[in-house]
């Protein structure tokens, strides 16, 4: 398939398990250097998907080129440009920080230098703890850290914060957009809504193996130009109207009023509104 420009392109991406098709005919196109975020429940077939584009799935339809390679064709040095965070810190419990980052770099190339990759994930003062020592939170860093010692080009972050802390989290957000400005595309999936609205450039929702939203955090769903709600209170409690022209209701408000409007609030469809309609509520 002709993908020159795209770091991932798919077409007709399909895939079945015992009769049951997990993923049906999804497309996608992702440029280099972009944050594309893939949200979808349980179930959808975002994981399937994933794996396909990672080499670890064959699918069973479709055309995919990862880096201008069909995945079900590439050979190591393919697998050198891109980077996987899994499960792989709680391996080797009694190894320390420092091992088995240093151990995974000679896997690679044109690896990073192993204490820049540990203080980008935050662990600069556990380089020397073992590993079976690490809290939860920040064996997942560790996996991360994993994931970014071969300098890849694309890299598949498969919900990459769960269990940090809140300022863990904004602080691995701030690699993200540090590794996406120096070249690297990302393809992300998660849960949290607040993060693929910081991190994404786009975003696709999947459900019951199709994509059935695709577009800018921003206006994903027709956001910003759905409808606002405009409230405020008066003598006989709280009043609401729907709009289009929320500025002009408020002009409106503001001028019976003599200027400041009580209680008033303007709101519009929130991303994660937009995103549990999509998918029919399902967790």
């Amino acid at each position: 398939m002709e993908a020159t420009g795209w770091a991932v392109r798919a077409r007709g991406l399909r895939k079945s398990y015992g009769g049951v098709e997990a993923v049906s005919g999804v497309d996608l196109e992702i440029p280099p250097g972009e944050v594309f975020a893939l949200l979808g429940p349980n179930g959808a077939g975002k994981t399937t998907t994933v794996e396909i584009l990672e080499g670890y799935r064959r699918r069973d339809g479709g055309e995919v080129s990862v880096l201008g390679t069909d995945p079900q064709r590439a050979d190591r040095a393919w697998r050198a440009r891109i980077g996987i965070v899994l499960q792989l810190a709680s391996d080797a419990p009694e190894l320390t920080v420092a091992e088995m980052i240093g151990h995974f770099a000679t896997f690679y190339p044109r690896p990073r230098r192993p204490a820049e990759v540990i203080d980008l994930v935050g662990l600069g003062d556990k380089a020397r703890s073992r590993i079976a020592t690490l809290s939860g939170g920040q064996q997942r860093r560790l996996d991360v850290a994993l994931g970014l010692i071969g300098s890849p080009e694309l890299l598949f972050l498969d919900e990459p914060t769960t269990g940090f802390d809140p300022a863990a989290r904004r602080a691995f957000w701030e690699v993200i957009r540090m590794l996406s400005s120096s070249g690297v595309t990302v393809l992300l999936t998660t849960h949290y809504l607040d993060e693929a609205a910081a991190l994404a450039d786009r975003v696709a929702v999947i459900s019951d193996g199709d994509i059935v939203a695709e577009g800018a955090p921003a206006d994903l769903g027709g956001q910003l130009t759905a409808e606002a709600l405009v409230s405020w209170q008066d003598g006989e409690g709280r009043q609401s109207q729907r709009t289009a022209e929320p500025t002009a209701v408020v002009a409106r408000l503001a001028a019976r009023y003599g200027g400041e409007v009580p209680g008033l609030t303007v709101t519009r469809p929130s991303l994660e509104d937009f995103y549990l309609e999509l998918i029919g509520g399902r967790p």
